[in-house]
């Protein structure tokens, strides 16, 4: 299966370094620069298409990314980012003071308002309820997507802070099938 992948356009809580979770924040005004990377990824998505199905989170940055490329996505609550807990609304700042190696090197072993173990299970869920697709595309959240990341090279979801995806980046992996996860 290959399943593309566009981190939400910026909201003002990305501007501002601050982990917004499972807050359901609105994307900013888009930029110029916003709209000159959509115009990019637009030409990737084109030679990568059709796509079996389009996908969003519950979460209305990310559908309203997806509109922004013109796309009308069904929404899949197993795309739902990661629950910050009492995180949502803080500076990423105060997530590193607190947990620094941990949140590097072991974050499945943390429960911040979700368990990082259960994030990984969603997604190993996502890519197993969607395996019978040969091509997805996903409008998604930054951990969610580093942790598909983490899991489709590594095998597991602990890598996924020791990846990097910015807003508005497209990315597109092959995963063999669910259990190669």
């Amino acid at each position: 299966m290959q399943i593309t992948l566009i981190r939400h356009l910026p909201t003002e809580w990305n501007k501002k370094q601050k982990l917004q979770g499972r807050r359901d924040i609105l994307i900013s005004d888009v930029s110029s620069s916003s709209r000159s990377q959509i115009e990019e990824n637009l030409h990737v998505l084109k030679a990568l298409s059709p796509f079996d199905v389009i996908l969003a989170s519950t979460l209305k940055r990310t559908q309203q990314t997806a509109h922004q490329y013109q796309f009308e996505p069904k929404i899949e609550s197993l795309l739902d980012e990661l629950d910050f807990g009492p995180f949502e609304g803080h500076s990423k700042e105060l997530l590193f003071k607190m947990y620094g190696d941990t949140w590097l090197e072991n974050p499945s072993s943390l429960v911040l308002g979700e368990s990082i173990q259960h994030l990984e299970d969603r997604i190993i869920s996502f890519i197993q309820k969607y395996q019978g697709c040969s091509n997805v595309l996903v409008f998604g959240h930054g951990s969610w997507i580093r942790g598909l990341i983490s899991i489709s090279r590594y095998g597991h979801i602990n890598n996924m802070n020791k990846v990097s995806v910015a807003n508005n980046e497209c990315v597109t992996l092959t995963v063999k099938n669910a259990l190669e996860c």
